[in-house]
Order: structure tokens, then sequence, then C-alpha cells
């Protein structure tokens, strides 16, 4: 730990034992209310004295909390007036004081006005989806209400509420117009004759736009009502947290578990994905593997009413929030649950039946490592093979590895094991695709980079007190020794950007993609809470707090913050011209640079052999029948993107769906029939555009002089 961190940890347990003593001798067992004081004191604290930014918890932060709570709740400024704004202006600069006091009476009043406004807007939009609207006005309605100012006062927040309810009934009658056009055609006939045969549970919706809307209001209300006072604070202290820093929050103990599940990709439960509709849980999908499909009852679209823990009386879940059902199916290892169910096959006459599972391991793999050999044909008629592997995230069970389970869960084990079946089958190169991964593990990025990489320096991570620290590959032994191109985009973010920054800098691959990654360059810690709470005797579910700890630095010394990876090569991509990455967040901390480590380079010629490659590229892409379908969807996303209001006119809306349609229709006609949408693909990587291409480049870069034989040189 370092000195700086050390001396914090200090200060804090000094604060704990001087501020939270005096409570804690009064009564051991705090009350609820007493609990979540001490956890807003911790939180404040550890944030103002630990983040990077080293900034104190003063006026000009407690303004920021204040607009941020409300930005948070009201996003679309529909709830909240200008008028409720002053009647809370007494809080805006005396927040700080308060939260270091543990005093959370402005996050909880606001909250009980926030979900007393949205029981109002239901209320409305009962009364007028009664009286009807009129479609054949020339009326608009704004979509991006960020900058738009709030509503003065409820007069203008009824206006509000009534152009958002005719533009989502709209949404839903220009669906179902779409669908009956469709089933003119024949083609949602065909669908609902195929789906018969299969057995299966999918069938039209023909409940009304407004019953849609009706059940999507009860479902929004019973999530928000429900909420409890943890959960309501850790909204607040979120907010106070992300003043600091955009990835900075505090989980509670339901986020914390959730939290874990992601980087373990498994939990204990049932093993189905649930979803609220008309007050009901539904069953979505069913993981497979898991305890529901291995006993088999369990179908998709089957609806739960009730649950019951083992040796207890079952639990009426209708009308519960989901974040709530998802807590009680949840529980230990071994134990048993019991699922009231009503059958989705046998319809709402069905009678309930129950269903005791035991808990057991459900594991997500659709979130790990997967990989595939694709075999290609090359011009002059040879076969050749490559190795691509996709990566959604760096995961880790952190809990696993510390308690020595030898099967525990991480990215770079299961990477590892794909390449293990690659080199047996001696693949001519290797493409990684980390398009959209998110993240995870800094460990995770540092051993996985590994693989790669005989030895050295991977990444530099720079403390608040501006010490450095250099984090080096593990191991002495690369993995895969041949060829390989990594595939990002703006959505490719922290470790991935690591890892992407890593093989840039030792030219150890070609980087394809967007003109840059992400730009999340910052080192987070997670500071459980409970273990602070021995300190004052105390013992209860506290969360934990996230924050940036540090930044890091490429091995060039450029940090990957804001600015994120530059590829070597620019592919066209939808994601290109999305408002994407950390640029765009409120609070991020800059770009900045510091010195460069020396490091091996494992392609000298790469930097010659670029402008070659990117020519070649250019020229493959501009005749390919799939770069015009992809550009067209670019120009039609790019018509769009921009656009703040929509017109509430029907057939104005209806004609300019028309448009768009036969811009897609046509796009359709470019494919090859397996590949159209209405065509099952069993791999959809091997239809993609940029796969595709990114398998050309890394042939062209095969081919350029000494390729192969540099880089297996330099292995050895």
């Amino acid at each position: 730990m370092k000195k700086s961190r050390l001396m914090n940890l200090l200060i804090l347990i000094f604060f704990l034992t001087v501020a939270v003593l005096p409570v804690v001798s009064q009564a051991k067992d705090l009350a609820e209310d007493e609990k979540l004081s001490l956890i807003t004191r911790l939180t404040a604290k550890i944030i103002s004295s630990n983040h990077y930014r080293q900034h104190p918890l003063n006026n000009q932060i407690s303004s920021q909390i204040f607009d941020e709570y409300f930005k948070f709740l009201d996003p679309a400024k529909m709830y909240f007036t200008q008028e409720d704004i002053k009647s809370f202006e007494k809080y805006r600069f005396y927040l700080d004081d308060l939260v270091q006091a543990g005093n959370n009476e402005f996050a909880f009043n606001v909250y009980d006005l926030y979900v007393k406004r949205l029981a109002m807007y239901r209320q409305y939009c009962e009364k007028k989806l009664a009286d009807g609207f009129d479609f054949t006005q020339d009326d608009s309605f704004v979509i991006d209400r960020a900058k738009v100012p709030r509503p003065a006062n409820m007069q203008e927040i009824h206006d509000v509420w009534n152009k958002k309810l005719k533009n989502d009934l709209l949404y839903f009658r220009l669906m179902k117009r779409s669908m009956a056009e469709d089933s003119k055609a024949g083609k949602e006939v065909k669908k609902e004759l195929k789906d018969a045969k299969k057995g299966s549970a999918a069938v039209l919706d023909n409940r009304s736009p407004e019953e849609k809307i009706k059940r999507r209001l009860r479902d929004i209300a019973n999530e928000v009502e429900q909420k409890d006072k943890n959960d309501i604070l850790a909204i607040f202290l979120t907010c106070m947290a992300q003043t600091y820093g955009p990835h900075s929050s505090y989980f509670s103990p339901r986020d914390e578990e959730d939290f874990n599940i992601h980087m373990k990709l498994s939990l204990f439960g049932i093993g189905a994905v649930l979803t609220s509709d008309d007050g009901y849980t539904k069953i979505v999908k069913i993981v497979p593997g898991g305890p529901a499909a291995k006993d088999g009852r369990l179908n998709e679209e089957d609806k739960i009413i009730a649950v019951a823990q083992e040796s207890s009386d079952p639990v009426d879940i209708i009308d519960m929030s989901l974040s709530n059902v998802v807590k009680i199916i949840r529980g230990p290892q071994s134990s048993k649950v019991t699922l009231t169910v009503l059958s989705g096959k046998k319809g709402a006459s069905t009678i309930p039946q129950n269903i005791t599972l035991v808990r057991d391991k459900v594991e997500l793999k659709s979130s790990e490592a997967s990989g595939f050999i694709k075999a290609v044909k090359h011009g002059d008629g040879t076969a050749g093979k490559v190795g691509i592997i996709t990566l959604p995230n760096f995961y880790m069970d952190f809990e696993g590895a510390q308690n020595g389970d030898a099967d525990y869960k991480s990215s770079t084990r299961d990477v590892k094991k794909i390449l293990d079946g690659f080199n047996k089958e001696n693949i001519d190169g290797l493409i990684v695709d980390l398009r959209s991964n998110g993240g995870g593990s800094l460990a995770e990025a540092i051993t996985l980079s590994g693989l790669f990489v005989e030895k050295g320096p991977i990444v530099q991570v720079r403390q608040s007190n501006r010490d450095v620290s250099v984090k080096y590959d593990p191991d002495q032994e690369i993995h895969y020794k041949g060829p390989m191109i990594v595939l990002v985009n703006k959505l490719t973010s922290s470790a991935a950007e690591i890892f992407a920054g890593a093989m840039k800098d030792y030219k150890r691959a070609v980087i394809i993609g967007d003109s840059r990654t992400y730009g999340k360059g910052t080192v987070l810690d997670v500071v459980a809470l409970k273990r602070l709470l021995n300190y004052v005797n105390q013992d209860f579910p506290a969360g934990s707090i996230k924050y940036e700890s540090a930044v890091f630095y490429r091995v060039n010394g450029s940090s990957t913050q804001q600015l994120g990876v530059t590829p070597d090569i620019i592919f066209p991509s939808i994601t290109e011209y999305m408002k994407a990455g950390e640029l765009f967040n409120d609070n991020h901390l800059p770009w900045d640079a510091i010195k460069e480590l020396p490091h091996d380079i494992y392609d000298k010629n790469m930097e010659k052999d670029l402008p070659e490659l990117k020519k070649n590229s250019a020229v493959r892409v501009k005749n390919d029948v799939k770069y015009k379908l992809l550009k067209e969807n670019i120009d039609l996303f790019n018509k769009y993107k921009d656009r703040t209001t929509v017109s509430l006119n029907e057939e104005k809306r209806w004609t300019e769906y028309l448009k768009e349609k036969k811009v897609f229709d046509e796009q359709e006609k470019l494919l090859p029939q397996e590949e159209r949408s209405d065509s099952k693909k069993d791999k959809p990587e091997e239809t993609d555009f940029l796969i595709d291409e990114s398998i050309n480049i890394l042939y062209d870069y095969i081919k350029s002089s000494g390729k192969v034989i540099a880089v297996a040189q330099r292995a050895a």
C-alpha cells in the first residue's frame, strides 16, 4: 500500500473513532437511520480524502451534488419544476455540511417528491388515454430535453406530459400499423406458423397501444415506489461521488452483489432471466446449465406469482419491483426455493403450479471469452485458417483466486485455453475482438497482455501524490507467437485500452477500429465499508465505495485517459459517429503524459508497412457490397442522431418511417440469402464486414517481408 493511501486510512480510522464512538457507546445495535447516517459519513470522508482529485468537500462540491441529484432523478426534466428547485435551494451550499454530519434529509425529501410526481404523471396519463388524442395536428415533441429549460410550474409540466404521452402512444400506434402491413404481406403469418410448429410460446402482442402504456407505467411505478432507504441513499451517494469523477459511485449491498456477479461471471440462483410485465415477473430466458434448465419444468413466458424460502410461507410477488424479486430468488448454494408459477403456454386460466428448485452456481457463459477458427480461401485457391477471439470484458473471480480455488474464473485463463487450441490447429494469424469491451480487472489486462509478449512493462500507474509505479508482465512465456490484429471501437474501455495500448507500443499487433477508444484511463479502488465498521464495533451490510484513485499511462508515456488509444488503421463504423467516450462525461480527468519506458519492439518494420496496408484496405472497402450497406446505415444514423424533435402528426411520422424502411429493404437485397435478417445465423461473427476486412488486412500483414519470421525470432 502506498504511503499516501496508508496515511488516508489512518486518518479515516481516527475519524471513525472520534466521530462515531459517542453514537456506538449509546447503543451497540444501531437503528436503520443511524446506520445510514454512518454510511453517509464514511462515504463522504473516503471520497474527499482518497479520490485522485484530492478536492475538499466544500460549497463548490455541495452545489454540484445538488444539481447532480436532480439531474439523475429527472434527466428529461419531466417531474421537477423550477419552483420545486427553488423550494430546495436552501440546501445548495449546505449539503457538504449535512453529509459530513450524516444528515440525509435532502436525499429523502427530494425522492419523496419524485415518487409523488411520478404518481401524478401516471394518473394524468390514464385520464388522457381515456380522452384520446388528435394525431392530425402539426405538433412536435422535444425528445432530447437535456438542454431545454426546466418547466417553470405545474401548468408547463402538464404540457410536457401531454406531448410525451402523445409521442409514446404514437410510437406504439406506428409499431402496430407496421406489424399489420407486414401481416398483409404474409410475413408475420408465416412466422406465427413456424413458431407454432416448434411449440414456441411466442405470439403476437395484441394489446392496444393504450394498454401497453398503462402496463409500462405500472411497472415503472412499482420499481420506483418500492425502493427502500438503502436504495435511495445509494442514488444520492453516487451523485455525490460522481462530482469527483464519472466512474465513482456508492454500491448498496444489493449493487455490491451485482458487481461481484459481473466480475465472477457466476451467481447462486435458479438460472433464469426475468422481466416485469403488467405487475407479474415473467421468465424471458432459461440459462443453459442452470438449475431451472436441468429441472426442465420452467419455460420462457411463464409468470412467477409467489416465492417461498425453505420452510417458510410463500411471499406474494405480484406488483413487486423486479429488483426485490431477484433479491429473494437468489440465495445460498444448495438452498431450496419454491416458485408459484402460471404456465405461459396454457394462458391466464391455468392453475398455478409450485416448482421447487435447489439453488446452484449459474455460469454466465454469454459474457466470457469465446473463440472459433474461420476457414479462409485465397484468390489463388489456397486455404488458410484464422483464429478469432471475442472478449466482452476483463473478468476475474477475486474471491475464488484468494481462496485458492483451482478453477476460479479468469479472462486470461479462458483466453489461454482458446490459444492452446488455436496453436494445435496451426492458425495463420489471430484476431482479438475487443469492440465494446467495457474493461474490468487491471490484473487481467496485465496478465492477458503477457500472453503475447515475453517480458517487460505493460502499464504505468500514477497515484494522486504523483508517485508512479510500473506493472510488468508476470511471466516470461509467450502463449501465441504469430501475427495478430486487435479490433477496437469507441466503446472499448479501461482494461481493454491497456491491452490495446500495450500491443500497439510493443508493435506486437496491428490495431484496427474507430478513430479512438473510449478514453477511460483511471484506476478504480473499491473499499468495502463493512471492514471499516469493525473499528467501531459495528457489523451490518454497508455496501462499498468505488472511486478513481490513480491514472493509467501506456508504456510510451501517454495516458489512456480522455483520448484513449488511436488505432493504426481506421475502419468505417456506426460507433465512430456516436457521442461516446470519456470526453463527453462530466467531471472527467484530463489527458496528460509522463516519461516513456524502455520496451521491446516486435516488428520494427510495422510503421513502414502500415501505409500499404491502409491503401490496400481502402481499395477493398470501397468496392465491397457490404461496405455500401454499412455506409448507407451510417448515413441514416447520421441523419437522425442529432435530431432533437419529432413530429406528433401520425401521417408525417408514417411517411418518414416508410422512407427509412425502403432504405433498409434495399440494403437487405444487397446481402446474400444466408445473411438476411430473416435467415438464421449460427455464427454472426462470420458475416461481420469488419471481421472479414480484418482477415484481409491480416493476410496482407503476413505477406509483408519477413513478418512471421520477425515475430517468431523475437519471441524466441
